[in-house]
């Protein structure tokens, strides 16, 4: 028997031989590294690179002359779920799409896995258990999804039914809240760890960069910040709220029995094989603690300036700035904008063991090799001040502040930047030029900023078109009649990839105020901003609202999208 599966599925990889997929050397070489690693011969081949998942897949279901399918566009009922144990479909790499009469139709990574078929066939109860083939990838994402979903449902319809009965026959112990069961009650009901753990999962699942939890008088309202934008993903009775705030508070080693403060709290972990920072933070709102949770994905981080979006003559003028000797470089924008993410890309293209280069942060968002970062701590006094003036005494090249916030801080990294230091900071301002008069007004001598501001980064994020979904029209009559020379739109019309949105994925729109010596003379006379957007655009200045339109007529976003976040 053993002898028969064995041969069976080396069916597989003599079909690839003979699609001339693979040749006779790599497969005997991912054979030996298999039974040198205890691994599967398609493991090896997909982490190699000679054959990608899917198709593996593909030739495995017709060697087992059954059918390959795309896992998670699958909606699989609840009802069966239940006929294979979370246990089992994680044990053998499994998930059971649907059933039809005596038959359950199961998608598996090993079609020829007699076991596992043998085993979902005694615990489903049915005769026939026929198996279809998907990549292992894909069914353990449907098996985080759908049985993390079942956790949620279950949490739910429990915690509902015990609101019901605590209605009906009201406890002696006082509840939380009016209408709510007990909290011990609900949590010995549900298992809370798994509802967290899939309301997580989800997040990930879905390339959630924030978790919002917020009670009301009668639900918890779960929202997804994806791509810039909050949508709300589940409403849960809010019977289960403190079970699931304690539970959070618990990871990230918060007060569980404070409930009137904010708190704030951080996680390392790792989910799906990749490194996740949560930061937690805790707020009391009159119907329970509201919680978000960031997520930091550690596994998914591209510090690359080619890769922002810049354009090619802004990249090749910011990167000419970044290799500077001193000077003061700033990125501006709102909150959410990408400025961190600009400024690790830009430490990261001048990184070497030949500088030193450091960072005073709130917070340190992700660790990066051979800077030494730190974090402000207010309560020991450590702020963006303290923190700059100490770290002059550390011999840096490179500085990188966090944010600009006041004038202390302000004049400590022009004096910096006078004295051979290269700065690198963020503003909180709405353009480029806004960053002059913002410093002017804190106070900084206009003839110190004329002498060390190199340039002033302006900056945005709209979400990408979906590539996967991606479809081109002629643009509608007023946009044409104010751009005559856009032949053709793009959109997303919406697909499994982008959840229906027709967007996956943000990409940056930039303006660069480069400080020039004209520019230093209308500083020092403390010119208003207007008067330097007027010079800077006599003088061929592309505006964040230019670099969005070729980004358009590029098919990389939308009209509506750009109108939404740099209003004309």
């Amino acid at each position: 028997m053993a002898e028969t599966t064995l041969r069976l599925k080396q069916g597989w990889q003599k079909l690839a031989l003979e699609k001339g997929l693979l040749s006779e050397t790599d497969l005997r070489r991912a054979q030996e590294d298999a039974e040198a690693t205890r691994r599967g011969v398609d493991d090896v081949l997909v982490e190699s690179g000679r054959l990608p998942e899917e198709l593996i897949a593909k030739i495995k279901a017709e060697a087992a002359a059954t059918v390959y399918v795309e896992v998670l566009d699958y909606q699989i009922d609840s009802a069966v779920l239940e006929l294979v144990p979370e246990h089992v479909a994680r044990k053998h790499t499994l998930i059971p799409l649907f059933a039809a009469g005596n038959a359950l139709t199961v998608a598996m990574a090993d079609p020829w896995n007699v076991v596992a078929i043998d085993e979902v066939r005694l615990g489903a109860r049915l005769p026939v258990v026929q198996p279809a083939v998907g990549t292992a990838t894909a069914i353990r994402q449907a098996i985080d999804r759908h049985y993390g979903h079942k956790v949620v449902e279950e949490a739910a319809t429990r915690a509902e039914a015990r609101a019901g009965q605590a209605a009906v026959a009201p406890s002696m112990k006082a509840s939380p809240r009016k209408g709510a069961a007990p909290t011990l009650e609900v949590s010995g009901e549900v298992s809370v760890t798994k509802l967290v753990d899939a309301l997580l999962t989800g997040a990930l699942e879905v390339r959630a960069s924030d978790i919002h939890l917020e009670p009301d008088e009668t639900h918890l309202r779960v929202r997804y910040r994806i791509d810039g934008l909050l949508q709300e993903v589940q409403q849960l009775p809010v019977a289960v709220h403190e079970a699931v705030v304690s539970r959070i508070k618990l990871l990230a080693k918060l007060d569980i029995t404070e409930h009137r403060l904010p708190q704030d709290g951080h996680l390392p972990m790792t989910m799906q094989n990749r490194p996740i920072d949560l930061r937690i933070s805790t707020y009391p709102t009159v119907f329970g603690e509201n919680v978000v949770i960031r997520l930091l994905d550690r596994g998914d981080l591209h510090l690359n300036m080619e890769t922002l979006g810049l354009a090619s003559e802004t990249l090749a003028h910011v990167t000419a700035l970044v290799q500077r000797p001193h000077g003061l470089l700033l990125v501006t924008g709102p909150t959410g904008s990408g400025k961190t993410t600009t400024l690790y890309a830009a430490l990261t293209h001048i990184n070497s063991v030949a500088k030193n280069i450091m960072t005073i942060e709130d917070p340190v968002e992700y660790h990066l090799p051979l800077i030494r970062q730190t974090q402000i701590n207010v309560k020991a006094g450590v702020t963006f001040a303290t923190g700059l003036r100490s770290l002059l005494r550390q011999d840096p090249d490179v500085i990188m502040v966090g944010e600009i916030r006041d004038r202390e801080t302000a004049e400590i990294a022009i004096h910096a930047a006078l004295t051979g230091h290269l700065v690198l900071s963020t503003l909180h301002t709405n353009d480029a030029m806004g960053a002059v008069a913002r410093l002017l007004d804190m106070g900084v001598e206009p003839y110190l900023l004329a002498s060390t501001l190199l340039g002033v980064i302006g900056q945005r994020l709209v979400r990408r078109i979906c590539t996967h979904c991606q479809e081109g029209s002629r643009p509608p009559a007023d946009i044409h009649t104010q751009y005559p020379e856009l032949t053709v739109v793009y959109r997303g019309r919406g697909c499994r990839m982008c959840r229906q949105t027709g967007y996956l994925g943000r990409v940056g729109v930039f303006e660069l105020f480069g400080i020039e010596e004209p520019v230093k003379a209308l500083i020092a006379a403390k010119s208003s901003s207007d008067v330097l957007l007027h010079h800077a655009l006599t003088n061929g200045f592309s505006t964040m609202r230019a670099d969005g339109l070729r980004k358009i007529q590029e098919g990389m976003t939308t009209f509506d999208e750009l109108n939404r976040v740099v209003p004309n």
